[in-house]
């Protein structure tokens, strides 16, 4: 067996977590109850009405036409299911907010109901001057229409993967996304009360490694495992619906369209729950990316790394370097740096110095209102050493990423590129190029809690 560190390393990345690798289906299975989605408790948690509504639902239908896609072009299955009025009914009657009435299929209903009034008629021994009579059907105040109105595929596609020596692993994901719009129309008068619109992301993911070595001369060893995992489209149609269902019945309390059987308090507190997860939507787009204000005016930064030297001097040796700085935000793209620098330089056998530098820079954040963002910046400096006799002006630039843990807090990895002005840094002048150096660096960003709220542009 191969017992190469690398090898070791990327089968245990690729299957800590992975609890469908370890419970693979080698036996029958008996049926189970159908599962249920993290909207499923949401819904059956909401406070109840003082009064149910009677509610129709005649067809809630695939409106996607979208056929199963295969390697080979598509087949008549399609994409969606097309039972989705079944699961809005079920959706509907698990929040006990409304009592569903059979309408998909009400020609069947009637035709029931009229073979019992002819059985009665024809086969009753006598007439019975009290005999009970059917039952009026409910009739609905509200009809919920609506359907699928899109499946989109591959909206995103990726993976990565690695190979050494015969030794490899890999990793591939899509995903496709489901929606839905849910309307309802008061049946008195026709006028739609409210609209909900949801949409459900569905992820499928492949996991495999392999090796292919040869043990010795004439042994080749080959094992090759890996899994693929592919989200049930049913339940995210499922967990989709239930979630309109939820916004249609608050944007209802909202607008007193109904009553709750609950203190005001807990209403309270339920819609702007409700609201909270409105608003943070609207900030949202397409691939997670919730676009709202993450930075305070004012900040302040504290890093470490290394710094190496590009002199007169050959074999640079990388050496520490600490940095703080205050940032002050024109923008929330845009804000200026100023930042004190404390950094050694060193050749092997030559040179061991310290250096101070003081840098003013301008810096842009590329994708200001995402939690992960790259970041450019540049500006003008000074550096002298400990005694202040080496001292020289420089430009640098740099670039790097910054990752905000939390609302006040960011992490960035960053690189640097200093150009003094002065072929003396390493205190030897040779040749006619100036000396130069890279600073590399780790580090924090504070946000004071003084935020201001941008304008979206």
């Amino acid at each position: 067996m191969n017992k190469s560190p690398l090898f070791l390393f990327l089968i245990t990345c690729l299957f800590s977590g992975c609890g469908a690798y370890f419970n693979q289906p080698v036996g029958v299975q008996k049926a189970i109850f159908g599962e249920n989605t993290p909207a499923t408790t949401n819904l059956t948690d909401m406070p109840k009405p003082k009064e149910q509504i009677v509610v129709g639902v005649y067809k809630f239908k695939d409106q996607t036409g979208q056929y199963k896609a295969t390697d080979v072009g598509s087949t008549f299955s399609t994409a969606v299911t097309q039972g989705a009025t079944s699961i809005l009914i079920k959706a509907l009657g698990d929040s006990k907010w409304f009592i569903p009435i059979e309408r998909e299929n009400l020609g069947n209903l009637l035709n029931e109901r009229n073979i019992i009034r002819s059985t009665r008629q024809e086969y009753a021994v006598k007439a019975e001057p009290n005999e009970t009579v059917l039952s009026p059907l409910l009739f609905a105040g509200v009809l919920l229409e609506g359907g699928i109105i899109s499946y989109d595929t591959n909206i995103i596609t990726g993976g990565f993967g690695a190979r050494y020596f015969g030794a490899g692993a890999s990793t591939r994901y899509r995903q496709d996304r489901v929606t839905v719009y849910l309307r309802l129309v008061s049946t008195s008068n026709g006028k739609i009360l409210n609209t909900v619109y949801v949409s459900k992301t569905i992820l499928s993911q492949s996991i495999d490694a392999s090796l292919f070595r040869y043990v010795n001369l004439n042994r080749l060893l080959e094992v090759e495992t890996g899994f693929t995992r592919n989200e049930p489209i049913q339940l995210a149609v499922t967990e989709a619906i239930e979630k309109a269902v939820q916004g249609l019945i608050v944007d209802g309390i909202k607008e007193k369209l109904w009553e709750v059987n609950a203190p005001q308090s807990q209403i309270d507190a339920f819609v702007s729950e409700y609201d909270k997860e409105k608003s943070e939507a609207d900030l949202a787009q397409l691939y997670d990316r919730n676009l709202e204000d993450k930075r305070a005016r004012f900040a302040i930064e504290a890093s470490a790394g290394t710094a190496i030297i590009q002199g007169d001097y050959k074999s640079p040796v990388p050496k520490e370097m600490i940095r703080g700085a205050l940032k002050y935000f024109f923008t929330p793209a845009l804000n200026l740096s100023a930042s004190t620098n404390a950094f050694k330089i060193q050749n092997k056998g030559r040179i061991d110095r310290g250096y101070l530098s003081m840098d003013l820079n301008l810096e842009c954040i590329i994708l200001p209102r995402d939690i992960l963002s790259p970041f450019v910046y540049g500006g003008y400096g000074f550096e002298f050493n400990n005694d202040y006799e080496n001292f020289h002006s420089k430009i640098q630039f740099g670039g790097g990423v910054e990752y905000m843990a939390t609302r006040r807090l960011g992490i960035k990895l960053y690189g640097e590129y200093n150009l003094p002005f002065s072929d003396n840094v390493d205190y030897i002048v040779n040749g006619t190029r100036d000396d130069y150096y890279w600073r590399l660096g780790m580090g924090m960003t504070y946000y004071f809690p003084k935020n201001y709220k941008h304008k979206k542009k």
